[in-house]
């Protein structure tokens, strides 16, 4: 792809660090992203599998297939992205996002489902992963917290709309009839709001217009010194399986409580938009969570923080077992809610504070490979479990517990000794 419009010899001459506009291209990109997220998918499964008589496995095991392609090409995405930037996959994530979505409206049949389905989620689960996040830590460094918080708030932001989006576009009746509205509401969205600035402004890294990240050269200050590690460098050390221990083990729970909380909520006799209302405002408390994250003292270790998203995670998902109205719906969700936008802000800023940014996508492409397989398996297992018990408790429950581990493994995952 051709240089962005704006001439690279005067982006060192604007009047502001030109990370400031990545990172605005990033936060589009990144609620662009929501489009095929299960909060988003939650709305549609009752409307679709009344429509067509699938099952709850049968719907969950496209999000688990999606995923599971995902981890098949991150591994040879991350290397391409720390080589030519993330400006060509974040372009063609979101058009193919969009297209995907829109062509939801159409299907007939529960093949043609899993075609889309399974290409959005795998254009979710990876290439929109390594692109967002490649290019953010290729820009900020010192301000990588508070650059990591915005994005992340944005992506919650993206949960929060789209799932209302999609129900106001559905109408509020039970039967969910226009459930093909919906799609082309989410997909279109997607398209507007994602594609041109990516297309007409991204830059892989500073270094290529004459820049340096944020404030990693300050006036007389000694320069800020990164830790340069090399994917094989990296998995030698037990930091990175730690944190991969505390990926496996958060992110079936963030996957398969998000996909079934509306169904869940449904059958606790919480009405359709009263459930919409839920999911929203447990998104909106994952963005004040993640942005609130950004903005605590970077000498407080990330582990810890770690440790207290997955405690939230624990919490609100046994707390989602005995809800009976929408107010005791929220306070779980709203619990639950924290915890991801701890883990969405938290973990990304993890990897590249510990291993540093010039191998970040090669290193972060080998993780995604385990964090999609982990996601997979949580709608499944929620899946399958309900139709065998014919409730939701025993997933929760099972969630619960996965997240109690998670905290061990965040607390004993110390930054490893750095590589200059």
């Amino acid at each position: 792809m051709q240089a962005p419009p704006l001439p690279r010899f005067l982006i060192p001459r604007l009047p502001f660090f030109y990370g400031w506009v990545v990172l605005g291209c990033i936060c589009l990109a990144g609620f662009a992203r929501q489009g095929p997220a299960v909060a988003v998918l939650s709305i549609f499964v009752v409307p679709m599998t009344d429509a067509f008589g699938w099952s709850r496995t049968e719907m969950s095991g496209a999000v688990s297939l999606g995923g599971l392609l995902a981890a098949v090409i991150s591994p040879m995405i991350g290397p391409f992205v720390d080589r030519r930037g993330a400006r060509l996959v974040l372009c063609l994530a979101v058009a193919g996002t969009g297209v995907a979505c829109m062509a939801l409206s159409l299907i007939q049949s529960l093949l043609l489902f899993y075609v889309l389905f399974c290409f959005a989620r795998m254009v979710w689960a990876g290439p929109f992963d390594l692109g967002l996040y490649g290019a953010l830590n290729n820009w900020f460094v010192a301000r990588r917290a508070v650059a990591t918080s915005i994005a992340t708030l944005a992506q919650m932001s993206g949960l929060v709309a789209l799932p209302l989006i999609a129900q106001l576009a559905m109408g509020q009746a039970e039967t969910g009839a226009d459930w093909r509205a919906g799609w082309i509401a989410v997909g279109a969205t997607v398209l507007i709001v994602g594609f041109v600035p990516c297309w007409l402004l991204l830059v892989r890294r500073p270094e290529d217009v004459g820049l340096q990240p944020d404030r990693l050269v300050t006036g007389d200050a000694p320069p800020l010194v990164e830790p340069r590690w090399s994917r094989a460098e990296a998995m030698r050390t037990p930091a990175f399986w730690l944190l991969s221990l505390y990926t496996v083990l958060v992110y079936p729970v963030q996957a398969g409580v998000s996909l079934h909380q509306a169904p869940h909520l449904i059958e606790r006799g919480i009405p359709p938009i009263q459930a919409a209302t839920v999911i929203a405002i447990f998104s909106a408390l994952s963005a004040v969570a993640s942005f609130g994250i950004g903005f605590l003292p970077r000498s407080w270790p990330v582990r810890y923080l770690m440790a207290a998203s997955a405690v939230c995670l624990c919490i609100g998902s046994l707390g989602l077992i005995g809800v009976s109205s929408a107010l005791t719906a929220i306070l779980a969700a709203g619990v639950f809610g924290v915890g991801i936008g701890g883990v969405m802000m938290l973990l990304p800023m993890a990897w590249a504070d510990y291993f540093g940014r010039e191998s970040y996508g090669a290193i972060r492409g080998v993780v995604l490979a385990l964090q999609v397989t982990a996601q997979a398996a949580g709608p499944l297992a929620s899946g399958m479990l309900r139709d065998w018990s014919g409730n939701y408790t025993g997933s929760l429950i099972l969630f619960g517990i996965l997240a109690a581990f998670a905290v061990a493994a965040a607390l004993l995952a110390r930054r490893p000794r750095a590589l200059i």
